[in-house]
């Protein structure tokens, strides 16, 4: 039987969001209003998915090895999601493919050894990008007790977790202009990110808004100590037609969480014992998720889990204990005392 969690919150009686949830209502049944609106999507997922995994054949046989250094740059975090696409899109397509991590000064060591073997694994060139301790510290303290991006971003992730992907999508595309790669690829469970957006190509008119809207989310001086980490304006014009195209494909492949473990297993990869229920590589996590609770009252994970629930590739016992248990206070107090707070 499901535990519900200790604070008594209401959740909705099929998926796991919360009263808390900004916009949320559940009808007599206790069902969410985002369950009943996703009914006819998801009746329909199966017939989807097999089409994008088709579009993903054609795009893959129209790119693949027509490019002078590799097919795909792969946003790679060591994480069991990123192994996983990166083991899927080696192992099905045989591409030739850059995994770039973005080293934020809290990836597990756990996780850098999985990196290493799963590229050793699959024979998978790798690169490492990390900023100055000054300018991770000054990121991460900053959005820990501030919400500097617009509220409907803080329903997906917390405002730290938003500056440390917003960089990771920046250097990975920047990769892939300068090395004329004709696809980004990253490790998006089926719950983070929509079908929708599974295979997108990237428009350089969308992709400078967002940017500048990151950019302008910081604070003046620290925008300015970042900016190298940004598409360069020139770019947009410099490569505007060769702007490549978006793919997580676990939007759209079987997923299996514990299946995906004993699969990576078996390559030598190993669970981090050092982070909390929702990371597989960052130290860092479990202080963000708590204080997005503190500010919120919701877990930033949760419109994610609560996903993967509807899509009934996580039971709702899973996604509560994913999302309701405590976050792990050691790690919370290694993060706070790393950043001085």
């Amino acid at each position: 039987m499901t535990s519900e969690p200790k604070n008594s919150l209401q959740l909705c009686t099929r998926c796991i969001l919360p009263e808390t949830f900004p916009g949320i209502s559940f009808d007599k049944e206790g069902v969410c209003n985002h369950c009943r609106r996703e009914e006819k999507a998801l009746a329909k997922s199966p017939e989807k998915k097999a089409s994008y995994r088709d579009r993903l054949d054609t795009l893959i046989a129209d790119i693949k090895g027509k490019f002078p250094a590799y097919d795909a740059v792969m946003a790679y975090s060591g994480g069991k999601d990123s192994s996983y696409t990166l083991k899927l899109l080696k192992e099905r397509y045989g591409l030739r493919i850059l995994a770039v991590t973005f080293d934020n000064h809290f990836v597990s060591p756990m996780a850098w050894e999985n990196i290493s073997t799963v590229t050793d694994a699959l024979s998978v060139d790798h690169m490492s990008f990390r900023p100055p301790w000054t300018v991770a510290k000054a990121m991460f303290t900053r959005t820990a007790q501030e919400d500097i991006f617009p509220a409907p971003t803080l329903l997906r992730a917390s405002a730290v977790c938003t500056a440390c992907i917003g960089l990771v999508k920046n250097i990975v595309l920047k990769s892939a202009l300068e090395m004329s790669v004709p696809m980004v690829a990253f490790g998006w469970s089926p719950g983070q990110a929509p079908i929708q957006s599974a295979i997108m190509k990237t428009n350089p008119g969308l992709t400078k808004q967002s940017m500048k809207a990151l950019k302008n989310a910081f604070p003046e001086g620290m925008a300015d100590e970042m900016g190298q980490y940004f598409i360069p304006d020139a770019y947009f014009e410099k490569f505007k037609d060769s702007f490549p195209y978006n793919v997580h494909p676990l939007a759209f492949f079987d997923y299996d969480e514990e299946a995906i473990k004993e699969e990576l297993k078996a390559m030598g990869w190993q669970a981090p014992s050092d982070t909390d229920t929702n990371s597989t590589n960052c130290l860092l996590n479990a202080f963000a998720n708590q204080c997005h609770i503190q500010r919120h009252r919701f877990h930033p994970y949760v419109r994610e889990i609560a996903n993967m629930v509807r899509q009934g590739v996580m039971t709702r016992e899973e996604g509560i204990e994913k999302i309701y248990s405590d976050q792990n206070h050691e790690m919370v107090e290694y993060a706070k005392e790393r950043l001085g707070l």
